[in-house]
């Protein structure tokens, strides 16, 4: 491993150098996206478990959301990498509007899900009535950020693979200690003693500070004229429109496929007690928050190997591919360290009883070496294939080991074997392990390696 490492450090220092000054800026975005989706649940917790658990339940919906963002962005991304190494920012404009046009439909319909039905999505997770009414609570509020995010969303990713992560970095910090404060604010001050009334101000606060991100976004585009221009009749009729669609729907699948997989896993565990969902929401925070650098690793890779591929540089996208992979390994077994040094602390800090202490500590050597294949999986499958325009093996893999291995094996062991809480969260853990191995012999082939660029007229046909 030293062996490797010292070699991708000197093979290309000028690869290296462009891939530390995108992944700096891309991990601490990614830390500020997983602080955000999970700083409410973690300051719930000093109100109590109970509040903690339902807003990490109804936390659920967001991740869903979040995943549609996730597809959306990720097709965007691809597309503005390589038209990146075209220099061609015309086009990266309209894939911006594309995929805002996108991203403002299905945030409404998840606004309007989450506002009219709060009880009913609660219930899918849930039958404890106390968990239900408070995250009933937290979704109706919240729903109104839905409106709003899509758009800074999708302007994040564009700017990104414009080799521009620092903005995106900047505004989602500012932004995440606006919602701290907020937060603390809220539960500290104002309604110390009334989780009902926390819970409603905190999802505020998380809205406030979506709103702030997305004007931020819309006066820094005027300031570099990359502009949104909300045309949805020329956007539907378009060719790039078809490419956008080409490359983000098995992106999407893979993320719809993968999200709401993990979303079933986390109805299983809330159907077994409510003691392992605390522990489980804990443990998904702290798993989360190790991973940044592994995310960030693969996004920095992506944007580099898309904009090679995009100006024709096959081998030199080859070749950071390789790199890429060494470091995907190395910053798995960091994170995988990380936290292991961090759990004794973590029992100081969050207010769960003993039973939860006992599910956490196992749950949080079961992350650790998660996090290896977690990496690798992040840099091939989620990064450099999807670069390449190969995103339908990400879509196959995920529906095969998710809803044909896991998610069955884990209704048996849950409510049939009915197996110990930790081995049912190991079992649940699997998915990453079984599709590393097929991953690395798939990136092997080299069939990922497409430039996937279009001359696109001034019309946009």
């Amino acid at each position: 491993m030293l062996r490797l490492l010292k070699w991708s450090f000197s093979n290309d220092k000028n690869f290296n150098r462009q891939l530390i000054s995108l992944v700096i800026p891309i991990t601490l975005q990614n830390l500020i996206s997983a602080l955000a989706i999970t700083v409410d649940v973690v300051m719930l917790g000093f109100i109590n478990q109970s509040a903690m658990s339902a807003v990490s339940l109804a936390g659920q919906i967001t991740f869903v959301l979040t995943l549609f963002y996730m597809g959306l962005a990720t097709g965007a991304g691809v597309l503005t990498a390589q038209y990146w190494g075209k220099k061609d920012l015309k086009t990266i404009e309209r894939v911006l509007n594309i995929g805002c046009m996108y991203s403002i439909i299905i945030s409404f319909l998840f606004f309007t899900i989450s506002f009219f039905m709060p009880d009913t999505l609660m219930r899918l997770f849930t039958n404890d009535g106390e968990l239900i009414r408070y995250g009933s609570i937290f979704l109706q509020v919240i729903s109104f950020s839905y409106l709003v995010s899509g758009i800074s969303q999708m302007y994040f990713s564009v700017i990104r693979s414009m080799e521009n992560a620092r903005f995106s970095a900047w505004i989602s910090s500012m932004c995440l200690v606006v919602n701290i404060l907020l937060n603390a604010l809220s539960i500290f001050v104002l309604s110390p003693n009334d989780p009902e009334r926390a819970i409603f101000a905190v999802a505020l606060s998380t809205v406030i500070a979506r709103v702030l991100e997305v004007c931020c976004c819309f006066i820094y585009s005027g300031k570099i004229n990359l502009n949104f221009k909300f045309a949805l009749r020329d956007t539907l009729r378009s060719k790039l429109q078809k490419d956008f669609m080409k490359y983000t729907l098995p992106v999407q699948g893979n993320y719809i496929v993968w999200g709401c997989a993990l979303t079933a896993t986390a109805a299983i565990i809330g159907h077994v007690n409510a003691d392992m969902v605390a522990a489980n929401s804990v443990a998904s925070v702290i798993k989360n928050l190790a991973i940044v650098l592994c995310g960030g690793i693969a996004s920095g890779g992506a944007v580099l190997v898309g904009k090679y591929l995009g100006n024709g540089e096959v081998e030199k996208a080859k070749r950071a591919g390789t790199q890429i992979n060494v470091y995907a390994v190395l910053f798995g077994v960091l994170a995988g360290l990380m936290i292991l040094a961090i759990k004794p602390f973590v029992f100081q800090i969050i207010n769960v009883n003993e039973q939860a202490q006992s599910y956490l500590s196992g749950m949080l050597f079961i992350c650790a070496y998660y996090c290896i294949p977690k990496s690798i999986n992040s840099s091939t499958i989620g990064g450099m294939f999807v670069a390449g325009g190969d995103s339908k093996f990400g879509f196959w893999c995920d529906t095969i080991v998710m809803w044909g291995i896991i998610l069955p094996l884990g209704y048996v062991s849950a409510f049939v074997w009915q197996l110990p809480p930790i081995a049912l969260f190991a079992i649940l853990s699997l998915d990453e392990v079984i599709k590393s191995p097929v991953a690395l012999y798939r990136y092997r082939q080299f069939k990922w390696l497409n430039n996937i660029t279009r001359e696109v007229s001034v019309a946009g046909h």
